[in-house]
């Protein structure tokens, strides 16, 4: 059924695509239909990971519900949880257009998006009409770009805020390649203050909530050794390895075509091998402290399970997802049963 559904969808511009497939699942019954074909429930597939209890452990990353439009149809296929955003304080529109390339011959996609979204207070509003509470809700937060990173604390602040009372948990968003120097914000020093200052806030409510950290595939071994320093000290709640990469390895084109298409961050296949790299080298640095989810290059089930084996305690789809569609959910979560 997606088959089809894809080949046509595969013949639009990938952000008219993305817009179009956002109608269709807002059509009344359309996702609850496709839910009947792909959807798996066992209890075999629940997991308790940083205190939530997760119906399956397959997520649907950040990235593709940007906005909270669509997460209540989203879950209806099959997720376990869903992940909004990344969201922040106001509205902005993004990079310039075109700013999404399909890579077909690797399953792959470059995105320059540049946290487009229309501000943390519409996506609050939006999440609290949540109609299947058994489906998590994670909150991915992040910076303004026309906020500098000496005052990049304040815009996850305000993230925080207007997010607790309507999501699970918290995911710091500080790897994305696509806003100007938001990585710097990866460094020892800010990234402790920013996770420490969001866990003060956190452990003054009366149920404090998993704060997560997205971190690059792109980081040397000596930056992960930081990172894991970095979560013991503040004691979140854990990471999600990994975001895209800026990295260019491995494509089956001619580096001119590539080079046309510039700047952006890489996702799908040719990003396998290196987040399960980046979850076992997390887990076996920290003898295993802290939950890993691991995304990143995931297409088949077979994928799902060389992540799971790596250590990562949950699992997220973007771009296997948008190449393979619902299907995919179902087939990791039959492999999972059996």
């Amino acid at each position: 059924m997606y088959s089809i559904l894809k080949a046509f969808l595969f013949r639009l511009n990938p952000e008219k695509a993305h817009h179009l497939t956002f109608s269709l699942l807002k059509i009344p019954s359309f996702s609850k239909l496709a839910g009947l074909f792909f959807k798996k429930e066992h209890p075999s597939l629940k997991r308790r990971v940083f205190g939530l209890d997760f119906k399956n452990p397959v997520g649907l990353a950040a990235g593709l519900d940007k906005d909270a439009i669509a997460f209540n149809q989203l879950g209806d296929l099959g997720f376990g949880f869903i992940e909004i955003g990344t969201v922040t304080p106001k509205m902005q529109p993004g990079n310039d257009k075109p700013r999404l390339f399909r890579l077909t011959k690797n399953e792959a996609l470059i995105n320059r998006m540049g946290f487009n979204n229309h501000g943390v207070k519409d996506a609050a509003q939006r999440l609290k009409n949540r109609k299947d509470k058994t489906v998590i809700i994670g909150g991915n937060i992040g910076k303004n770009k026309i906020t500098p990173n000496e005052n990049a604390v304040d815009d996850y602040i305000i993230g925080f805020n207007e997010l607790f009372d309507v999501v699970d948990y918290f995911v710091v968003n500080v790897s994305s390649p696509n806003t100007p120097n938001l990585r710097d914000l990866q460094e020892k020093e800010p990234l402790t203050n920013l996770l420490n200052t969001l866990q003060n806030l956190n452990n003054l409510k009366s149920k404090p909530k998993p704060i997560l950290l997205k971190i690059a595939p792109d980081l040397t071994d000596t930056q992960l050794d930081d990172i894991i320093d970095i979560v013991q000290q503040t004691k979140i709640a854990g990471i999600i390895a990994t975001n895209t990469t800026i990295s260019r390895e491995g494509l089956n084109y001619e580096p001119s075509e590539i080079e046309k298409i510039g700047m952006g961050g890489l996702s799908g296949k040719p990003l396998t091998k290196r987040s399960t790299e980046v979850i076992r080298y997390l887990k076996q640095k920290s003898n295993n402290s802290f939950p890993v989810i691991g995304v990143g290059g995931i297409h088949s089930a077979e994928d799902a399970i060389e992540k799971l084996e790596a250590g990562a305690d949950l699992i997220q789809l973007y771009t296997g997802f948008i190449y393979h569609g619902p299907k995919l959910i179902c087939d990791i979560n039959k492999r999972l049963i059996k």
